[in-house]
């Protein structure tokens, strides 16, 4: 089957959309806000988990959000770590980033 025939087919199979109502004024950034919270929860939860080696905890975390979430949020942590010590030490996020990780200094 060529693939305009079926594409032509599966469009016309297709269900009308639906119409969605749009949420209300103010709502949205509650719903962004509670999922950012979730995800920064659920990172800041994996990351604890890992350091004290608790494997259910940092199974219960992973499960909480998706994992490119997690990713983020663990990344959004690390990011956030090294500015805050940077800012205390007075030293470049680069020297911190590279004592973190046990690198000579470049």
């Amino acid at each position: 089957m060529r693939m305009a025939t079926w594409l032509r087919r599966f469009t016309a199979a297709r269900p009308p959309a639906r119409s969605v109502k749009p949420p209300p004024p103010g709502a949205e950034p509650v719903r962004r806000a509670s999922r950012e919270r979730n995800l920064f929860e659920a990172a800041a939860a994996h990351v604890a988990a890992s350091v004290e080696g608790d494997e259910q905890a940092l199974e219960a975390a992973s499960a909480r959000v998706a994992p490119e979430a997690l990713m983020f949020g663990i990344s959004e942590l690390a990011r956030r770590a090294v500015v805050v010590l940077a800012q205390e030490r007075g030293v470049p996020p680069r020297a911190v980033a590279r004592s973190l990780l046990g690198l000579p200094e470049g």
